[in-house]
């Protein structure tokens, strides 16, 4: 199971860097630049071959590519010499060979299947052009076919070895402590519980908790955020983050198969294979195009020549121009290189679209509806107010108890207690250094608040319901008070201790523990942005109070509330806006999965390392960063963008062409470099979304 390599002392604060010079920014550039320039191709066989700018010469296609190129121009030399006519035969036919094995192959599949492609296409127009003793422009054609089909596989490749190369993010090997020994051994040696210790330098090899260090951890390649985060001791590592300044030991909690990472590249990998609505009309439609453009072509050889009794060589030559610069490459490539692109831009950002139909979608989105909680609001609840009460008849110096010892109390009897309020409360009190008093008879009331004794007294704590029991003359000015609280956006706690026994009991107020969730500084901004980008209208779902809601919903600035809805309430309320336009549902994807999965598209927000997110949303956010979903929207409809300058140049080109052929008698050496130059144009033109930025 181990490694036998030599043992070598392991220190935490050891570097394992192989440049000292090198930084982290200029590891992650050099990596960028590593997988630019790594599979560029998909049938790529030379793994020694050099890379320069991004092109593996010893790949197949390519070499076929330069090949035909060779044996065109000499074949084109040997033509016109006198005594070399015959060797310009056999230079042509190797020029076929080679230029014309990788459509002929695609073409005979196609007629296998009972369908026409765009390869059969060329490959006969090249024929023909040979028999009417042009195969000079044949070879060229061939030529030009060839090299464009091999920059299209470039282009489409290097927006998918922008996600491959995730892999590289997660190292071959690991140290592991086992006992007192640390050793070296294979990331899929590891086991759930194990300790790994990460020393500077360093990627984490799978998901886990800190358990002992502090460091800060480049977490761009996870999630998208520009700069590290500071973990230590309890927080998550993701598998293929960077470690950066200081050592840590980490327990494994997942399996190398089964790390955040590793889950990520296969939703990129699934998304890439599931096409766009457009391209699959544009697959379908080729089938029928390309039937159409063979019998035009047949038609524009047969009708000229025994109707018109025009001459067969000019004909038939017209006709092989026709058919090349009527084919359809430009159109059928047009989609998938502008979404491929897209979607590798989302990815580098931490946005993981799960297929193309929800990128064309997501440009479509009319309404969106957020969750409040973790979403709009930070989603840890902190104590805002300390309020002690001033009972009637008392001064202000003679107040019940102080704002420490309401905290004080209040932190003991919630120390029970796994609620976000409590938690807030607890944590509160530990920040202020306040020892946490141990509390006996703990009693809970779900929903309501809960009671324990702390020191002999009983402390109650809870909402204005659980104290229904217990008469006082001031629970009007008790509501007033809460009310208050609840319209500025915060949860009132009410904390009294509960005086005599059972029936006879009374209660004597001491004070408020109001909580807020604080809405996000940026969310604003982000609504703001969202109008902006043509979405009209932003509403908030929540099972929060109507008063807290209406609170947060007016600092962020959303045009409509939907407060104290269960899973199922959102459910309804999602099906309502979508009778408005199409809708969208942003949520954390857990407790939010009914009403992610009924959104026309759902987005997961914060979702690293989250299964029912990854599992349920259309579109996986992987960090909380509010500014990804502006993004995510205003990229979907730059691809849509992109989408409609590409296939209208196409059918620009396409309807020259063939006017230039049939009315110009366009040589075919110029038709094929308008065909082949505007297929690599659209390629090229979906590229830019690489660089895509909002």
């Amino acid at each position: 199971m181990v490694n036998q390599e030599p043992r070598l002392p392991i220190s935490l604060a050891e570097p394992l860097v192989t440049d000292p010079a090198r930084t982290v920014e200029a590891d992650a550039v050099a990596r960028e630049v590593e997988h630019d320039h790594t599979h560029c191709h998909p049938h790529s066989h030379g793994h020694g071959a050099g890379l320069i700018s991004g092109i593996n010469w010893a790949d197949p296609e390519l070499l076929s590519v330069i090949a035909t190129f060779l044996f065109m121009v000499l074949g084109g030399f040997a033509e016109h010499g006198a005594q070399a006519k015959n060797f310009a035969f056999w230079l042509y036919l190797l020029a076929y060979l080679t230029g014309g094995w990788h459509g002929t192959i695609h073409g005979i599949r196609s007629l296998l299947r009972k369908t026409v492609d765009v390869d059969l296409l060329m490959i006969l127009a090249a024929l023909g052009a040979a028999y009417v003793n042009h195969a000079f422009e044949g070879a060229m054609l061939l030529f030009l076919f060839s090299l464009s089909h091999t920059l299209q596989e470039m282009a489409i490749e290097r927006s998918r070895s922008a996600i491959s190369a995730l892999m590289k993010l997660r190292p071959e090997t690991t140290l592991c402590k086992r006992g007192k020994e640390t050793t070296l051994v294979r990331i899929e040696q590891l086991v759930v519980g194990d300790i790994i210790v990460v020393r500077p330098g360093e990627s984490i090899s799978v998901d886990g908790i800190v358990t002992e260090g502090t460091s800060s951890v480049n977490q761009a390649s996870i999630t998208g955020e520009s700069l590290p985060v500071e973990k230590k001791p309890g927080d998550v590592l993701f598998a293929g983050t960077l470690n950066e300044q200081g050592g840590l030991e980490m327990r494994a909690t997942k399996l190398a198969t089964e790390s955040t990472l590793a889950k990520l590249i296969e939703l990129v990998e699934k998304a890439q294979g599931q096409k766009a609505t457009t391209q699959r009309f544009l697959e379908k439609a080729e089938q029928f195009y390309a039937l159409g453009v063979i019998l035009f072509t047949v038609a524009l050889i047969l009708v000229p020549i025994y109707i018109f009794a025009q001459p067969f060589q000019s004909t038939f030559y017209r006709a092989m121009t026709v058919m090349v610069v009527a084919s359809p490459c430009a159109l059928v490539i047009s989609t998938p290189a502008s979404i491929l692109s897209a979607i590798a831009a989302a990815a580098r950002r931490g946005i993981l679209f799960k297929g193309g139909v929800y990128l064309e979608k997501a440009a479509t989105i009319e309404i969106v509806a957020f969750d409040k909680t973790g979403t709009l609001t930070e989603g840890r609840p902190i104590v805002t107010d300390l309020q002690v009460i001033v009972h009637p008849g008392h001064s202000t110096s003679q107040i019940d108890c102080s704002k420490e010892e309401l905290l004080w109390l209040a932190a003991a009897v919630e120390a029970r207690s796994e609620h976000p309020i409590a938690r807030a409360i607890v944590a509160e009190a530990k920040r202020r250094f306040m020892p946490i008093e141990r509390c006996t008879k703990f009693q809970s009331v779900a929903g309501h608040g809960v009671s324990a004794e702390v020191c002999g007294r009983r402390i109650a704590v809870g909402n204005l319901k659980y104290f229904d029991g217990y008469e006082s003359p001031e629970r009007t000015a008790l509501e007033e008070q809460m009310n208050a609280m609840h319209d500025a956006g915060k949860t009132g706690m009410l904390v009294g201790e509960i005086l005599g026994e059972d029936k006879v009991a009374t209660v004597r107020y001491l004070g408020f523990v109001a909580v807020a969730d604080k809405v996000r500084a940026d969310a604003p901004l982000i609504i703001a942005q969202l109008r902006k980008l043509g979405v009209k209208r932003i509403a908030m779902l929540t099972g929060d109070g109507k008063r807290v809601a209406a609170a947060v919903a007016k600092a962020c600035g959303v045009d409509e509330v939907h407060a104290d809805l269960l899973p199922q309430d959102k459910v309804r309320v999602i099906n309502k806006l979508k009778e408005s336009g199409r809708t969208a549902m942003v949520g954390d994807g857990v407790n939010d999965a009914p009403a992610l999965a009924t959104a026309d598209v759902g987005v997961a927000m914060g979702a690293a390392g989250t299964d029912v997110a990854m599992e349920t949303a259309d579109i996986v956010l992987m960090s909380d960063a509010l500014e990804t979903i502006p993004f995510t929207i205003a990229l979907s409809r730059r691809t849509r963008t992109v989408v409609f300058q590409n296939l209208t140049f196409a059918l620009s080109v396409i309807v020259v062409l063939i006017i230039s052929a049939l009315g110009f008698h366009l040589p075919l050496p110029l038709g094929v470099v308008g065909h082949e130059g505007s297929t690599v144009l659209v390629c090229l033109n979906g590229l830019r979304l690489l660089g895509f930025r909002n």
